[in-house]
């Protein structure tokens, strides 16, 4: 089964605002959220992990950059 993370849990793993990951997912370079409701949406786990690992790869240093 797979987990689900809100916004402010995405926030605190990628440690970025919540402006920086809407200006992201604009840019193609954030994962889409998954809709669950009218008006609630939510981020795959696994791929918020994918993002971080690419980024931590992309950096060099280990640095977790969102």
């Amino acid at each position: 089964m797979q987990t689900l993370l809100t916004r402010r849990e995405v926030e605190a793993r990628c440690k970025v605002s919540r402006t920086t990951i809407y200006r992201f997912m604009r840019s193609g370079l954030f994962p889409e959220p998954l809709r669950i409701g009218v008006s609630a949406v939510r981020w795959s786990e696994r791929e918020i992990e994918q993002r971080l690992a690419r980024r931590q790869r992309a950096t060099g240093n280990g640095a977790r950059v969102a």
